[in-house]
């Protein structure tokens, strides 16, 4: 029977890891740094990629990574997801190294393993496993077209591009600038900004086959993505019922009133459900077992129940939770905008009802 629960080095790298963005992730600089032009917090992602080797996680040792997992990997993003980190986490240690893992690249692998080099699959960030990808063509061994809605564009390093020859190309993204543009989207989660890349005559390296490489990295991203929600949920819930602990109306404090108890309750449910559920997506993509059916139900339960503990949470802080300075509203948007990412909750129903067969009439 597969266990679920956290290990004592689990334990150790989440307070690891929770440490560090206390002390250089508060809310006040991320809402700051996210109107500001560089929303991106590159000396932290420095600290977590290269002075703690996080980038590194699912890759082997011998490539100069961590060689631990995607359970490790859902811990670390748990801890990103509660303090809606602006690092490219997800998009670099995660997607880009699925993709190459795939293909098999070693000197890339090496480059992102040491954080140093940011990755990022050129595919829009609303797109889910086995969805329909655009593609740029290939002419005179050059790539031209456009592609929009990259997460974290603006600052990788390398673009991993699929192409209509169904090959995956290496782009550098500082390559000519006529050759490769990256153009700002307006998106709701200032913190995960999004970009069109236009690609004129750029020049790729031919990793390997597109398909099976991009779909191992968006079925990873989207079952360890339920990892960043479930911290996204499990912070709302806390911060909520520690308020209404302190806050008081009538001279009691207001989380004694039996309405708001029992909100409480079902949202403590919902969130201990989700745990489940994403923890069972993580262990499923670490052990290869039950993989596509346990990440469709992580990610169709996991959408619905972080927005509504973020909704929740700005309800319940009143007045205060509706005001700028508090950070309940990027929790909010990241919950809003990881509820269309990498499939929403409604295809993720309909791929799981193909998997177990169970078609509506």
């Amino acid at each position: 029977m597969t266990d679920l629960l956290y290990s004592q080095e689990e334990d150790a790298l989440r307070a690891a890891v929770r440490d560090l963005l206390t002390d250089h992730c508060a809310a006040a600089d991320v809402a700051a740094r996210a109107e500001s032009a560089a929303p991106h917090d590159l000396d932290l992602w420095k600290s977590l990629a290269q002075s703690m080797g996080l980038a590194g996680l699912l890759i082997p040792e011998s490539l100069g990574g961590q060689g631990a997992g995607h359970r490790e990997a859902a811990v670390v993003l748990e801890e990103l997801g509660r303090a809606v980190a602006p690092v490219p986490y997800l998009t670099s240690a995660v997607v880009a190294t699925e993709a190459l893992l795939d293909c098999g690249d070693e000197e890339l692998l090496g480059r992102l393993a040491t954080g140093r080099t940011i990755g990022v699959l050129a595919v829009g960030l609303h797109l889910g496993p086995g969805a329909a990808v655009p593609v740029v063509r290939v002419e005179n061994s050059t790539l031209h077209g456009e592609l929009t809605g990259i997460a974290d564009a603006a600052v990788a390093d390398v673009l991993l591009v699929p192409a209509d020859d169904g090959g995956l190309y290496a782009v550098a993204a500082d390559a000519d600038a006529d050759a490769v543009t990256r153009t700002p989207q307006v998106s709701l989660d200032l913190t995960r900004p999004l970009a069109t890349v236009t690609l004129d005559g750029a020049p790729g390296r031919r990793l390997g086959d597109a398909e099976p490489a991009v779909r191992r990295a968006l079925r990873a991203a989207a079952g360890l993505l339920a990892s960043e929600q479930l911290g996204l949920a499990d912070w709302a819930l806390t911060e909520t019922v520690r308020y209404l602990k302190e806050r008081k109306q009538f001279n009691r404090p207001v989380g004694g009133f039996q309405a708001l108890k029992h909100r409480l309750a079902q949202l403590w449910l919902e969130v201990v459900n989700l745990r489940a559920a994403a923890r069972a997506a993580a262990d499923a993509l670490a052990t290869g077992t039950d993989t596509d059916i346990t990440v469709a139900v992580a990610q169709a339960y996991a959408a619905p129940v972080a927005v509504r503990a973020a909704e929740e949470a700005l309800q319940l802080h009143g007045g205060i939770g509706m005001t700028w300075e508090h950070p309940v509203h990027l929790c909010l948007k990241r919950a809003k905008a990881d509820s269309l990412a990498y499939g929403t909750a409604g295809a993720h129903r309909e791929a799981l009802a193909e998997l177990v067969d169970l078609r509506a009439p």
